[in-house]
């Protein structure tokens, strides 16, 4: 018997996938959580074999969850689901190492063949997104332009940049015209965007 924990935060979506897997005669679903926050508590007080995590959740996401279970219960495999194949949480999901990737648009029996493949040592990544693998762009941002960006993105201003980066001001407003130019965005908004949505930032 395949043991396996859900944590999707919509409820209807959960309950929906908790009756789907239920009706595998190989599968049992041990727990079903809302957000990424209760992944690790429950996954060390049932010890699924695999762990089914919606990207898209409310505080911690289901990345930052797969990296939890990754350092606390290594034996536990994470598949993740998510409703858009951004590039920045494919290349997340990789650097994370998880075990699998399915769009959640894919067919039920695909989820299901993917978490026994999974729980069997294997890996699944949705074939939409196998070609979106091979595109993802090299990083072009400086980690000192990526810095800069990030807290531009948590909506600090260029003074409030340079003093958390022991920088001038106009250095800052510098480094924001360079990324700007070369993400090829319209503007600092889109540039951050660009950056999010490639998984740069």
């Amino acid at each position: 018997m395949i043991k396996v924990l859900l944590a999707e935060d919509q409820h209807v979506v959960r309950g929906a996938l908790v009756a789907l897997l239920e009706l595998e005669g190989d599968l049992t679903v041990v727990d079903a959580v809302g957000s990424g926050d209760a992944v690790l508590p429950a996954a060390l007080r049932h010890r699924p074999d695999v762990a089914v995590l919606d990207i898209d959740m409310p505080g911690l996401d289901g990345l930052g969850a797969a990296a939890e279970l990754r350092a606390k219960l290594p034996d536990c495999r994470a598949l993740m689901l998510t409703g858009h194949g951004r590039p920045g949480h494919l290349r997340r999901a990789l650097t994370a190492q998880v075990n699998g990737f399915l769009l959640k648009t894919a067919p039920p029996d695909d989820l299901v063949a993917a978490i026994r493949t999974i729980a069997a040592g294997g890996r699944v990544l949705d074939p939409s997104l196998a070609v979106a693998a091979w595109d993802l762009a090299d990083n072009p941002l400086t980690p000192r332009e990526a810095g800069v960006l990030r807290l531009a993105a948590g909506g600090a201003e260029a003074t409030e940049i340079a003093e958390e980066l022991f920088l001038t001001a106009g250095t800052v407003r510098n480094y924001l015209t360079a990324i700007v130019a070369k993400l090829g965005a319209r503007n600092r908004t889109d540039a951050v965007r660009i950056a999010q949505e490639a998984g740069w930032i």
